[in-house]
């Protein structure tokens, strides 16, 4: 993953100023997260993410174009991220808000902003490939899942394992098209069997409930149950002395505790923003339909002018 860098003027903001503090504080957190990904530890990548959006929320003036601009970039990460997560929903969602945010800033700066849109458009081609592509393996892996289920009632022990992976799997791919509720369905009986074979909590038991509190937090009401779920799972994380399963328990907790969303001051704009993207879409689609009307009219009173003009000519003859 490369992250996309939107050029930001800091010459632009009045030095010692808190502005330029908040901006400063903002592109050093994004720049841990650009080198967690490089380490492949992408839940701290995202938490990092999630922390320089809740320094950034604190700059004054919310049409600010350096602000918009760096907001861009995190939207842009965020996106990226998620992609990566395999969570295809959250990520269209961001790529949503980033869209409507460029149109303002196109218009504006159409030379420095309109190539971040043919990026941010690439991106949603990707999205939509992979999430066909999932869609397409879905449906392979509840087959297949079926056939384990059989073989494991049939007592053959082998079996068991293909079948708590099998589920794995389908629990991924439904939460990639975003049936979340589903996909801890599966992901709920793939670690209730993997536990009753092994008798004990694993590392594979742990890693599978991380990923299963990963898709509860992406629904909302169902953060609280997540995060005691991850203080429950942590302490056997410790014992089995995995360094990677408790950073990520610890990142996603504290993205949970964040919750940047649900500050009213960052959600208003958000929401400014959205229909502010819709009001101009509507007006444009009006400006359209009454282009199209005026040519239509114009082009019936020119078909009219010229029948009487031939039956003019009809009763001369």
């Amino acid at each position: 993953m490369t992250f996309v860098d939107i050029p930001i003027d800091l010459g632009a903001l009045e030095k010692n100023s808190p502005e330029l503090a908040i901006i400063t504080e903002t592109l050093a957190c994004r720049n841990a997260a650009e080198q967690l990904m490089a380490e492949n530890r992408t839940m701290d990548a995202l938490e990092r993410t999630v922390t320089a959006l809740r320094t950034l929320k604190e700059f004054p003036d919310f049409e600010n174009t350096e602000f918009k601009s760096l907001l861009a970039s995190l939207l842009f990460d965020l996106s990226e991220i998620h992609f990566q997560l395999k969570d295809y929903k959250q990520s269209e969602k961001e790529l949503d808000v980033l869209f409507k945010l460029l149109d303002g800033l196109i218009k504006s700066e159409p030379e420095k902003f309109g190539p971040y849109h043919i990026l941010a458009m690439e991106l949603s081609t990707r999205i939509l490939r992979s999430r066909k592509k999932a869609m397409d393996l879905l449906v392979k892996h509840q087959i297949n899942t079926e056939h384990l289920y059989e073989k494991v009632n049939s007592g053959v022990v082998a079996a068991t394992d293909k079948l708590v992976e099998s589920l794995r799997n389908v629990g991924q791919l439904l939460a990639s098209g975003g049936d979340y509720k589903a996909a801890m369905k599966f992901y709920a009986e793939a670690i209730k069997i993997s536990k009753k074979r092994t008798g004990r909590v694993t590392r594979k038991e742990v890693q599978m409930t991380i990923e299963m509190a990963e898709i509860m937090v992406r629904v909302r009401h169902m953060r609280p149950r997540a995060r005691r779920l991850l203080n429950a799972i942590l302490p056997h994380a410790i014992s089995l002395e995995t360094i990677k399963l408790e950073e990520d328990i610890l990142a996603l907790v504290e993205i949970i505790d964040t919750d940047v969303e649900q500050e009213p001051k960052w959600k208003e704009y958000l929401h400014k923003l959205t229909v502010a993207a819709k009001s101009r879409l509507k007006r444009k689609s009006t400006e359209s339909s009454e282009e199209t009307s005026d040519s239509q009219a114009k082009e019936e009173e020119t078909e009219t002018s010229e029948t009487s003009e031939t039956a003019d000519a009809d009763s001369q003859l």
